[in-house]
């Protein structure tokens, strides 16, 4: 697929590649919703994709109620698996990390599942904890960041659970490229995990656009975020509008997407798109005025997704309204290249030392 499929989410500015440095590598995410593949090759100061997959395989369908995996659920996640499977044979990667959250997080057969997925597919997936999770999506979304701003507030809105990351921006070392970042030293300054995401959220509040179910969900989002008090500090500074916020899921792209009226989903317009919160909130009311059906047949939602993007549109308002900030911006990127990144960094560190690399994750101060 070469080129076709580079459309890079760190850009090398055309430069070759390092000599040496031409390892193929993979990383995946089975989300609650969401099964997910990049492999890229290393560029000087980032990296090029040269294959990609994304399915939605809803694994956390009906979790909340039962609290395990669904059989059907968890074979449709085992057929986006195996795909996920064979391109990562065939593109020689080398460097491979597999990552589970929320849905096998929380399940009580989600071990005995990725056993499963293990002796069917070969693929070895490791469940990640929340502050993993939002560290790596941090780390996927740092050439977003407007270093103008004092501080970011990176949310990664998941199937199963929300992840938000308040960010210093005045910390020295930002503007080097991503993969030359120290340590994966990373300046968030608080972060907090809600088990709530999309699909949640949606099973819990079926109605939908019933009267009154759209301002539900929003304060159900809102008690849950309100309660958290260690970023408190920072309140003057996005008060003051000297933050903005980085919102990265399928909810929020698609969001993008319907602002924009394309006519078809293009990232190249959706990434690093900025919008402000009084036009987050025109898509959100634009939404809940659609049945199910309509909001399927939005080119950017589609019918997999029309049960879901009012539910992410609630969770972006219930951040929006306790944490304001005029300026939100879209990142079609996230956990996955964090996860490339953090696996590229290691590599170089590992290299460059002469020692066995171990991987590691973002680090937390």
């Amino acid at each position: 697929m070469g080129e076709a499929l580079s459309a890079p989410v760190v850009r090398d500015g055309g430069r070759r590649r390092p000599p040496g440095d031409s390892e193929v590598f993979a990383a995946l995410d089975l989300g609650t919703n969401n099964c997910r593949l990049l492999i890229a090759l290393p560029t000087a100061h980032g990296f090029r994709i040269v294959d990609a997959y994304s399915r939605i395989v809803r694994l956390g369908e009906g979790l909340s109620q039962t609290g395990r995996l669904a059989e059907s659920a968890m074979e449709r996640a085992l057929g986006a698996l195996s795909v996920c499977a064979d391109k990562i044979l065939r593109r020689g990667a080398s460097k491979v990390r597999a990552v589970a959250t929320q849905a096998c997080r929380s399940a009580a057969n989600g071990p005995e599942f990725l056993e499963r997925v293990r002796e069917l597919t070969g693929l070895r997936l490791s469940i990640i904890s929340p502050r993993e999770e939002a560290q790596l999506a941090v780390a996927g979304c740092l050439n977003l960041l407007d270093l103008e701003a004092e501080m970011a507030l990176v949310l990664d809105v998941g199937g199963g659970s929300t992840e938000l990351s308040w960010l210093d921006l005045t910390e020295p070392g930002l503007d080097v490229p991503p993969r030359q970042l120290a340590h994966w030293r990373l300046p968030i300054k608080a972060w907090l995990s809600v088990p709530i995401g999309v699909v949640t959220l949606a099973e819990r509040f079926p109605q939908g656009v019933a009267a009154g179910g759209f301002r539900d969900m929003v304060e159900a989002v809102k008690g849950e975020i309100a309660a958290f008090s260690k970023a408190d500090a920072f309140r003057e500074v996005f008060a003051s509008g000297r933050a903005h916020l980085v919102g990265t899921s399928g909810a929020i792209t698609s969001l993008a997407g319907l602002h924009l009226g394309l006519a078809r989903y293009d990232r190249a317009r959706v990434d690093g798109l900025w919008m402000t919160r009084t036009e987050c909130q025109a898509v959100a009311e634009r939404l809940a005025g659609l049945t199910v059906a309509e909001r399927g047949a939005q080119p950017c939602i589609g019918p997999h997704r029309a049960d879901l993007v009012l539910a992410g549109a609630a969770i972006l308002q219930a951040v929006q309204e306790v944490w304001p900030c005029e300026r939100v911006r879209v990142a079609d990127r996230g956990l996955r290249e964090g996860l490339l990144l953090s696996l590229m960094s290691d590599r170089r560190r590992g290299r460059r030392r002469g020692e066995r690399v171990v991987r590691s994750p973002p680090v937390l101060p």
